[in-house]
């Protein structure tokens, strides 16, 4: 049975005696002309037992209680729970409104063997645009917080985020060239897609001359690359078609669901389910790497495979989610504070949780952000306006876990 530190400690007071050599000597008998015991005296046995009230658990007990297994098993239930609330949510609301049985209904008769639909419309509205956007959105979420979580884990920093290592600003870059070549949605993504990837093998290539120190090279490299994709994109800016271009480059920066598509869905799923699960192979390597290089080392873990490892599924993660969604801030510095101050720091729970509570929270911003007003608020405007408050709140309350 395991150990519980409330239960009241019970002790025998009849315990056998040791007999031998070692034995402790008797108790001294006592003198002939003492005073024998009077009747009167009440007996030991028959007393009336006494309880004392049991001393409160200390401080640090109630502490280790919180993050115990089945607390913790409890709050990630609970946040499951919570999103797959949210997602129904999600379904229902928009200009065309939905009930649950409505949509359990419409859902039956879509799969059904007749292929009968009673209702066209909703029908429409739910597999082509509510269904994949909730989808896209929940992936979305998910990957940002997971690769803020793990940067921050690798690099030591609580004010770490994806974009660290210039992945969102050369999809950016990759992205706005598209649109000033008047490309497709495809091309759009695909560029993206290929100039967030590009962007941080130039990060890597710097870090190679940098051989002082990995992660001082790896953040030199970020900023200088991010600072060389982020002029490139103004300079695209600067010489795009003011009145057809620049208000394409400047909406699709700002970030929107708007446009996803059920085909969109289908070619990004699998690449972020493989990111996915290279991050959550690293958890216990992440643990490992919070304590330090030396410590690291001196544990087994090969901390340069785990980096590159960490490094390329963060930026296959960032890489995919702003080709397909634009510039969405503060999801992955956010985040990562939240759900630690739910489920604490070890990494095992904490990647794991940050993609439920990055999916959770991008649901409910992009339900304000399509429903709040008669014209879509683009979402990156509204994660930014809820993130700096709601950031400074969380880093002050958790700030002592760093």
């Amino acid at each position: 049975m395991r150990y519980n530190p409330y239960m009241a400690l019970i002790v025998n007071k009849d315990k056998p005696t040791a007999s031998g050599p070692d034995a402790a000597p008797p108790p001294a008998a006592a003198p002939p002309d003492a005073a024998p015991a009077t009747a009167s005296a009440p007996a030991t046995a028959s007393a009336p037992a006494t309880t004392q009230p049991a001393a409160p658990p200390p401080a640090s007990d109630r502490a280790l209680e919180v993050y115990s297994t089945r607390h913790l098993l409890r709050r990630i239930i609970l946040l499951a729970v919570a999103l797959l609330a949210v997602a129904l949510v999600s379904l229902m609301l928009g200009r065309y409104t939905a009930w649950p049985h409505q949509i359990l209904q419409t859902v039956i008769e879509h799969f059904g063997p007749t292929g009968a639909i009673t209702d066209p419309k909703l029908d429409t509205a739910l597999f082509n645009i509510r269904f994949p956007r909730v989808v896209v959105v929940v992936l979305v979420g998910m990957a940002l917080s997971v690769a803020g979580a793990s940067y921050q884990g690798m690099f030591k920093n609580p004010l770490v985020s994806p974009d660290l290592l210039g992945a969102s600003a050369g999809a950016s870059f990759g992205a706005c060239l598209a649109l000033l070549a008047d490309l497709g949605n495809e091309f759009i993504q695909l560029f993206a897609f290929i100039g967030g990837l590009l962007a941080v093998l130039c990060v890597l290539a710097v870090n190679r001359a940098v051989r002082s120190d990995a992660l001082l090279g790896l953040i030199l490299g970020g900023i200088l690359v991010g600072t060389l994709f982020s002029s490139g994109t103004s300079i695209i800016k600067l010489v795009a078609d003011a009145d057809d271009k620049l208000p394409a480059i400047t909406f699709w920066l700002m970030g929107s669901f708007a446009s996803i598509t059920l085909r969109d869905m289908v070619l990004t799923a699998p690449l972020m389910l493989i990111g996915f699960v290279l991050l959550l192979s690293q958890r216990w390597n992440l643990n490992v790497l919070s304590f330090g290089e030396e410590e690291a080392k001196s544990l087994g873990v090969n901390t340069r495979r785990t980096r590159f490892i960490v490094i390329i599924a963060a930026t296959l993660l960032t890489a995919c989610s702003v080709a397909i969604a634009g510039i969405i801030g503060w999801i992955g510095l956010v985040v990562p504070h939240l759900t630690r101050a739910i489920v604490g720091p070890n990494y095992r729970l904490l990647l794991p949780t940050t993609m439920l509570v990055g999916a959770a929270f991008l649901l409910v911003v992009d339900n304000f952000a399509r429903l709040l007003f008669a014209v879509e608020i683009p979402i990156g405007l509204l994660t930014s306006i809820l993130g700096v408050p709601f950031f400074a709140f969380i880093y002050r309350r958790n700030m002592k876990g760093w």
